[in-house]
C-alpha cells in the first residue's frame, strides 16, 4: 500500500469532518473504519452528504483549495493534490426514506438503516460516521443490477465477503443482499 497517499486520504477525511457538515464515508474507506483496519489501497473517497449542504460542502473545501470536478444535483466531486472527494447526494422523501437526490436516478430509495449506524468508525483514533455494514454489503453487490452495463468489480466482491464475516464473527448477519460470487 501507497502510505504516502493513505495518509493523504485520511488527512483529507479529518479535513471533511472538521468542517461541521453531516457526512458519512462510504465505500472502501467506510469499511476500513468500521473494520478498524485499512484493507486495501484507494482511488478516492466516497461520502454521502445532504443535498442541501452541496452548496455550502463546496465553498468550504474550494476555499481549502480543491477543485471542482462535478457539481450537479446527484454528485459533487472535487480533487486537490492528486486526491479525489465524492459526495453522493441524498435528500428524504416524503415517508422518510433516504433516497438519490437528483439525476436520472432521483427519488430512488438507499437501503433502509444505511445512515443510522449507532457508532461511528474508527481508525488510527479518527472517529467518522460511516455507511452500515450491511448497506455496504447491499450497495456493494446490488449496484451492478441497479446500474445495469455497470461491471460487477472484484474490489467490491471482496470488500462485500470481508464485511460479511465480520458481521459473523459479531454474531450480527447482515440484512441486505448476500454479495453474488465473481463470475
Amino acid at each position: 500500500m501507497n502510505e504516502a497517499r493513505e495518509e493523504r486520504q485520511l488527512a483529507m477525511i479529518e479535513e471533511v469532518l472538521a468542517l461541521g457538515v453531516e457526512v458519512w464515508l462510504r465505500g472502501g474507506w467506510a469499511m476500513d473504519f468500521w473494520l478498524g483496519e485499512i484493507t486495501r489501497p484507494h482511488e478516492d473517497v466516497d461520502w454521502f452528504a445532504w443535498s442541501r449542504d452541496a452548496d455550502r460542502l463546496t465553498q468550504l473545501l474550494t476555499a481549502r483549495g480543491y477543485g471542482v470536478l462535478r457539481a450537479d444535483d446527484q454528485q459533487l466531486d472535487l480533487v486537490r493534490d492528486g486526491e479525489e472527494l465524492s459526495f453522493a447526494l441524498v435528500a428524504r422523501d416524503a415517508d422518510g426514506r433516504v433516497v438519490v437526490a437528483g439525476g436520472p436516478w432521483a427519488g430512488t430509495a438507499w437501503p433502509e438503516g444505511m445512515l443510522s449506524s449507532p457508532e461511528p468508525g474508527r481508525l488510527r483514533g479518527l472517529a467518522c460516521p460511516v455507511v452500515s455494514p450491511e448497506a455496504q454489503i447491499e450497495i456493494k453487490s446490488m449496484m451492478p443490477v441497479w446500474v445495469p452495463g455497470r461491471p460487477r468489480r472484484r474490489k467490491d466482491t471482496e470488500d462485500a465477503a470481508r464485511l460479511e464475516a465480520a458481521l459473523a464473527a459479531t454474531g450480527t448477519a447482515a440484512t441486505g443482499a448476500s454479495a453474488p460470487t465473481d463470475r
